[in-house]
């Protein structure tokens, strides 16, 4: 692999190459002309405060006034957040975050009366509502899903005390997130020659993929080292969070934290568990690839920094973003033609940010906005960034099609379903791949792959998922979350999931304080299950053609118009069964053997 070039300035990234963001708003200006209007809005919509009740037109014209309101906020969050990630150094628009961050709860906390008011509303009284007035239907689905969780409403006093508390509930994410991307440095990483590379949170995996393994070594401890440098503030920040998370839920009257966070969504807790559950029942697989790993390295020890080394380096390559493009075109061909027409159009007018800068947010997203999504990443030609391209392309045409075909109230789908479309088109990608080669050591190299996708996503989230389910319950027991419970319990997890085989040092015990997604409310859960649910789709898509093709569209043009579940009932896939999991990991495992066949000696 090619030494790590200095990193470029974002003044130095070709225009070509960064995102569109004048599509939002040509200027700061103009997103400020914008901005100074929300207090006008705040004013109108806290105005209506003790009329909702009184008709079905008073009701809509709330209703129909928040989702102008909503529709604004949407468009001014894109704009301060994605120009804050060019660069997060940039105080400008780290100021101008807070700023928009300030008026948004300022505007929750103006419109908290709103689900009190909404609550009390009798059944009787609100039939009369839409029969009454024909254009509240509008908004029939977005009532019924607020109504149903009546149980865990309060006052409007209580509701609005809470709204005003949002903002300093984000604390925690904002300050790790200045904490993780601006501010924390690492010293340059030395491979076997003595030649330095730059180590950042965004070098890191790629460094860990490196054939020297003196210098995966040397990445991998400088890293985790620093962060033990911090181990104190970043358990501070977690403990912080996750006590923000059980004061809300209390608040609530949930159980815990995570119920409260599913019920949101209106997903089972049961889902959760029976994911952890189905996940523990396979991991003699997981320990098999970890031996298998091991083998084929020929390693005397296999150690952490040694998960991302390639098992067949002679057939890595670099590949240029141009190829990337046009191969994830050419292999989501089984969606039909409508597909690609837009994707087409997202990968040639400037939706994505490709090159990594100084500053930048690492890692890579997709983030829907009415014009269009807007894509980071940070490509750097490995084949992993060939599947992330098509990974968050999945996302960004889940959102294009929900925001064509639904009502802004009903567009925005859930978190449950947001990781479906991207592995699916991950999965998609790698049967297309598959059916390309006729080469042994390529199609082994591709499997693996596969299989460390199934290693990363089904079982690495997962452990992700237990860590947060556990941390939480601590909590609620009352405990505080010092660095050395964290990094026990971190530890404890990765000895059980990777197996014997595995050396589990205290380094990687460190690693929780470098995963953002900790941030995230119970998300990570959704990795796994949504490929899960990933797989099942695509062999369906591949397997049965046009009908299957046009069940996963409607899913995509699904938005939040009916609950996960049912969203994903509709394109084929139960997930409040363990079934998709077991069926998932069963492939995994006949993966595996294939690759054990291919690699003997």
């Amino acid at each position: 692999m090619e030494e790590i070039k200095k990193i470029p300035t974002r003044d130095e990234i070709p225009e070509a190459d960064k995102w569109a963001i004048e599509d939002l708003y040509p200027s700061d200006e103009a997103w400020e002309r914008t901005f100074a209007t929300l207090s006008q809005d705040q004013e109108k919509l806290a105005s209506f405060a003790g009329k909702l009740g009184g008709s079905g037109e008073a009701l809509w014209d709330y209703l129909n006034t928040s989702e102008e309101v909503d529709v604004k906020l949407r468009r001014l969050a894109n704009y301060c957040q994605r120009k804050s990630d060019e660069d997060t150094r940039n105080t400008f628009y780290q100021a101008m975050v807070g700023r928009f961050v300030s008026a948004a709860v300022a505007l929750g906390a103006a419109c908290s009366f709103d689900t009190p008011e909404i609550m009390a509303i009798s059944e009787e009284t609100l039939e009369g509502f839409y029969a009454a007035c024909p254009k509240l239907e509008r908004y029939r689905r977005q009532l019924t899903d607020l109504r149903r969780r009546k149980n865990h409403t309060l006052s409007a006093a209580e509701e609005k005390l809470l709204a005003a508390a949002g903002e300093m509930a984000q604390a925690p994410d904002s300050i790790f997130s200045a904490f993780t991307d601006a501010d924390q440095k690492f010293p340059d990483a030395v491979d076997a020659q003595g030649n330095a590379h730059p180590l950042t949170h965004g070098t890191f995996v790629m460094l860990e993929m490196n054939p020297d393994r003196e210098l995966r070594r040397d990445a991998y401890e400088k890293l985790y080292d620093t962060l033990a440098d911090y181990k104190n503030t970043a358990a501070g920040l977690l403990n912080a969070q996750n006590k923000q998370l059980k004061f809300f839920a209390d608040a609530r009257k949930y159980d815990d934290a995570r119920q409260a966070a599913l019920d949101a969504t209106n997903v089972p807790v049961a889902v959760y568990d029976n994911l952890i559950d189905a996940v523990h029942q396979n991991l003699d697989k997981m320990h098999r690839y970890v031996r298998l790993r091991k083998k084929l390295l020929g390693v005397e020890e296999l150690h952490f920094y040694d998960v991302y080394a390639s098992l067949l380096s002679d057939v890595d390559k670099k590949i240029p973003y141009a190829q990337a493009k046009q191969t994830v075109y050419d292999a989501l061909y089984p969606l039909g033609e409508d597909y690609r027409a837009i994707l087409k159009e997202g990968l040639e007018n400037r939706w994505i940010d490709v090159y990594e800068n100084q500053g930048k947010r690492g890692g890579a997203y997709s983030a829907g906005a009415d014009v269009h999504p807007f894509v980071l990443l940070n490509y750097n030609g490995t084949l992993d960034n060939q599947f992330t391209l098509a990974h968050e392309m999945g996302h960004a045409l889940h959102s294009y099609l929900s925001n064509k075909h639904q009502n802004p109230v009903d567009s925005d789908y859930v978190i449950f379903v947001a990781e479906v479309a991207s592995t699916c088109n991950e999965a998609l990608l790698m049967e297309y791949l598959l059916s390309k080669t006729t080469d042994k050591k390529e199609r082994a190299y591709l499997i693996n792959h596969f299989l460390e996708q199934f290693k990363g996503t089904l079982y690495r989230q997962t452990m992700f998922a237990e860590f947060e389910r556990n941390i939480g319950r601590m909590v609620a027991q009352g405990q505080t979350l010092t660095a050395d419970i964290l990094s026990g319990e971190y530890k404890r997890l990765n000895e059980m999931y990777f197996g014997p085989d595995m050396v589990v040092d205290d380094r990687i015990a460190m690693e929780w304080a470098r995963i953002p997604h900790f941030y995230y409310d119970y998300y990570v859960f959704q990795y796994a299950t949504g490929y899960a649910a990933a797989i099942a789709l695509s062999r369906r898509i591949l397997r049965e053609g046009e009908q299957a093709v046009k069940d996963y569209l409607g899913f995509l043009s699904g938005g939040c118009s009916k609950s996960p579940i049912d969203l994903l009932k509709g394109a084929g896939v139960d997930m409040t069964s363990p079934e998709p999991v077991n069926q998932a990991l069963q492939l995994f495992g006949e993966l595996l053997d294939e690759m054990e066949a291919l690699t003997q000696e």
